[in-house]
């Protein structure tokens, strides 16, 4: 790489890497896996440089980059997310699992569409909670740990957290009940 290219990169990651971050913290609960996703989009940076591939808009091309890390993470996830996860499907507190929303684990073209239908409704219904809902619900159903563990490493009261999941499920009831009836009724 040239002496120019490199001044591109740094330029580059100096005025967007907060802007970046940020945009990356709001889609990805874990703060790990953030700065992963900001070194995956730096570094992709640097090897288009070395490929002498050139990039006009930074800028718009970072966030892009970014955008598509945030869902090849949220991907590799699945099988975690669907051999584990349920959520509750009533006021009583009644809880589904994934898996027996799906059709039969047989290679089925139509059981396999229908599994990333649901797995891409599901992505999309825990991007638009708010940050503090997908949080709690994240680490608490997918990842499986506790309310009590949650509380002490975020100083928030267990209460709260509780309160956090409860609309964080109510929000996700109402956005993917259409897809849970379409399933139930195929």
């Amino acid at each position: 790489m040239t002496i120019d290219q490199n001044n591109q990169i740094e330029e580059a990651a100096a005025r967007e890497q907060s802007r970046l971050r940020n945009f990356i913290r709001r889609r990805v609960a874990n703060p790990e896996d953030v700065d992963d996703v900001v070194q995956d989009v730096f570094s992709e940076l640097v090897d288009s440089f070395r490929l002498v591939r050139p990039i006009e808009h930074i800028g718009p091309w970072l966030f892009r980059v970014a955008r598509n890390r945030i869902i090849d993470l949220y991907r590799s996830r699945r099988p975690e997310l669907s051999a584990n996860a349920s959520i509750e499907i009533d006021d009583e507190g009644s809880e589904v699992e994934f898996q027996d929303l799906l059709a039969s684990s047989q290679p089925d073209p139509e059981a396999a569409y229908e599994k990333e239908e649901l797995f891409d409704e599901l992505e999309a219904a825990l991007a638009e909670l708010p940050k503090e809902q997908r949080e709690v619900f994240v680490a608490h159903v997918i990842d499986g740990r506790s309310f009590a563990e949650l509380s002490a490493e975020t100083g928030v009261n267990v209460n709260t957290l509780l309160a956090r999941k409860r609309y964080a499920v109510l929000r996700l009831r109402e956005r993917l009940q259409g897809l849970y009836n379409k399933f139930m009724e195929g």
